[in-house]
């Protein structure tokens, strides 16, 4: 399948997205540097989120509109005043995306109702991207399915069932090509929750292409979901995560991310094919391997014993499995020390 005229794939390097989400802390010039520097770091689309604060939730502060759980990085906060700092508006998309064009990058979002589906169909985006809390939102996965481009769809915390959901619905409505990103909701995710070998099952089960959305920290994580199948990796991006933001402690930095395009690139060209015997590049280390060789002086006639022979590096003589072969038979000339001990040499 291609996002534009982007592969994606087994058979292309893995596609790599920086989330900015909301970590442009409200300021478009900050934005527009990050899109900068994840083109730097080698990112291959920039994504946004499109909401606005009063079509995420409701401006209460009642038991459930209010994060209670002390381990997230968000504790204590309202979830509307959260979404009010953390969208982008709606007015910055479009530059945004004209300078993430303009460094032959893709800026695509994650629309969180119909009104932002029908804002980002006007922008003419490459792709969609359902964010996991949406992935049960089977409307507005039929809205953008409409739209008939690629769409991305995060799997946290979803049951095999409402993944089979999503994925029909998306095809139902006429979407060609998904995406399911294996993915683990929780600011920062574990190595230990993020059960990468969901990937390769997750692919066989749902007949799509599979990635993975990444919210542990460093990219170790990342790189072996290469090895797994994961055509696609989806990482928090920031400039800098001592700035702060709503989602910066979990952000990678430039360095980072850079460090991660070259890594992953590593890994999936180090997958390769299937394949014994050595490669081309290897032929010259075959020099290295152990044979046979006289290792004193012998004169024509005497046989070869274990006291004028060893097993030595380089490799030109015989292999050593010929050892015992060669031991006792005579020799047809002189032979000096380093001498390899080849049929030819043998009476």
């Amino acid at each position: 399948m291609k996002i534009a005229e982007r592969e994606v794939g087994l058979g292309s390097k893995p596609y790599l997205i920086a989330e900015m989400s909301g970590n442009h802390k409200q300021s478009l010039q900050r934005a527009l540097a990050i899109v900068d520097a994840a083109a730097m770091a080698g990112a291959d689309a920039i994504k946004l989120q499109t909401f606005t604060a009063d079509t995420m939730t409701l401006d209460l502060r009642t038991p459930g509109f209010v994060i209670e759980d002390a381990a997230s990085p968000w504790a204590g906060r309202q979830l509307h005043e959260l979404y009010k700092e953390a969208q982008t508006p709606w007015e910055w998309h479009a530059p945004i995306m004209a300078r993430a064009a303009s460094h032959g990058m893709h800026c695509f979002s994650s629309p969180f109702d119909e009104t932002a589906v029908d804002f980002l169909q006007s922008l003419n985006v490459p792709a969609y991207k359902i964010a996991s809390f949406e992935c049960t939102d089977l409307p507005l996965i039929r809205k953008v399915a409409n739209a008939g481009k690629p769409i991305i769809i995060s799997t946290g915390m979803a049951s095999a069932a409402e993944i089979d959901e999503a994925v029909r619905t998306a095809r139902g409505a006429g979407c060609k090509d998904v995406i399911l990103l294996k993915c683990t909701s929780t600011y920062p995710a574990t190595p230990e929750d993020t059960n990468l070998r969901t990937i390769a099952n997750m692919r066989e089960t749902f007949g799509c292409e599979v990635g993975l959305s990444d919210h542990t920290m460093g990219c170790g994580v990342a790189v072996a979901s290469v090895a797994l199948g994961a055509v696609m990796i989806e990482k928090h991006f920031t400039l800098l995560r001592a700035d702060g933001g709503v989602d910066a402690s979990f952000s990678l930095e430039p360095e980072e991310f850079a460090l991660l395009r070259l890594e992953t690139e590593r890994a999936w060209l180090g997958l390769g094919r299937i394949t014994y015997g050595g490669t081309a590049a290897e032929e010259r280390s075959r020099a290295f391997r152990r044979s046979i060789y006289v290792s004193r002086e012998t004169r024509k006639g005497e046989p070869l014993t274990l006291d004028n022979t060893r097993i030595v590096r380089p490799g030109f003589g015989l292999p050593p499995k010929f050892h015992e072969q060669v031991l006792g038979r005579h020799i047809r000339r002189d032979a000096a020390p380093g001498t390899p001990v080849t049929w030819d040499l043998l009476e």
